[in-house]
């Protein structure tokens, strides 16, 4: 990747690449050869979870993508996600003591030594959403993890941190695209210079998780209105998604687009040949419709 704002500071010693290879619902059947294909197309940040029951065989990728290339690990920036459990599915939050041994385990599936970004993949730890806080400082202290953060906490999670006197998240992974902008909550994140990544950065497009079983939450006028970014994005001869990625970039936001096809993930890396103009960001700034389809971020007091 070239030209400016290709990575973003998480904190004194860790940044992250402003484009990563996303894996939410890539199969095991498909994993292996993704992750490679995207290494070798220019990505050098995948984002994992072990929510998405494909870790083993996103690290067979790393590997193979990596030595096709002839990188080293430290080349490649990966972010995997604890489980913190979820009462409502009679799953009981993970505690303390268990979130490093989910950690290990992560990195044992992965292959991996540490990850460059560790986090909680949701607030739906209730009572022990601060012994996993702490769990994870400590996994940052001794190295297993380069950075820290959360993803889908809101501004009360967020505050139930530093109500608490604990050092703040590095980042926040939420889902961040023009109809869904969070002004409020990345405002607050931004007073504690806690770095947004943003997901489902593609919700825009009419072709957004069609396929049986994935998990659109779009109303019938989001489907209609899915060509709003066309005209945009023929003025500026790229695709809607390297459109909707670049607005992300422009904004600040690392993004995490995915693709098995390989000439869309090479497109969806070059982010950096245009720029979105002024009049363009204006508009798409007036698009906002709220807290987003992809994921409900709770209620604080859960």
């Amino acid at each position: 990747m070239s030209g400016p704002q290709t990575t973003f500071a998480l904190n004194a010693d860790t940044s992250i690449p402003a484009v990563g290879f996303g894996t939410y619902l890539i199969s095991n059947d498909d994993a292996e050869t993704a992750i490679s294909s995207a290494i070798a197309a220019g990505y050098r940040h995948i984002d994992t979870a072990s929510g998405y029951h494909n870790e083993e065989t996103v690290g067979a990728g790393i590997r193979k993508g990596l030595q096709a290339e002839g990188l080293s690990r430290a080349d490649l920036f990966v972010t995997a996600k604890l489980w913190p459990g979820n009462p409502a599915w009679g799953d009981a939050p993970k505690t303390g003591a268990q979130t490093p041994e989910e950690c290990d385990a992560s990195l044992s599936r992965l292959g991996l030594d540490y990850v460059d970004l560790y986090l909680i993949h949701a607030p739906y730890g209730g009572d022990m959403r601060l012994e996993q806080w702490r769990a994870l400082l400590e996994l940052q202290a001794i190295g297993k993890a380069r950075s820290i953060g959360v993803s889908n906490f809101n501004e009360g999670h967020l505050d139930e941190i530093s109500a608490a006197g604990l050092p703040m998240p590095d980042a926040n992974q939420i889902e961040l695209h023009p109809w869904s902008q969070k002004p409020g909550l990345l405002a607050h994140m931004a007073r504690h210079n806690i770095a947004p990544i943003a997901y489902s950065s593609l919700v825009p497009l009419s072709t957004w998780r069609t396929e049986p079983g994935q998990d659109s939450a779009k109303t019938d006028d989001m489907k209609a209105d899915g060509a709003a970014f066309k005209g945009m994005a023929q003025k500026y001869g790229v695709s809607e998604a390297q459109l909707l990625l670049r607005w992300g970039v422009q904004n600040g936001y690392a993004v995490l687009p995915k693709s098995l096809n390989p000439e869309r993930m090479a497109q969806n890396l070059d982010l950096f040949s245009f720029t979105i103009d002024d009049a363009d960001m204006a508009q798409m700034a007036t698009m906002d419709r709220g807290d987003g389809v992809a994921w409900a971020s709770g209620d604080p007091s859960k």
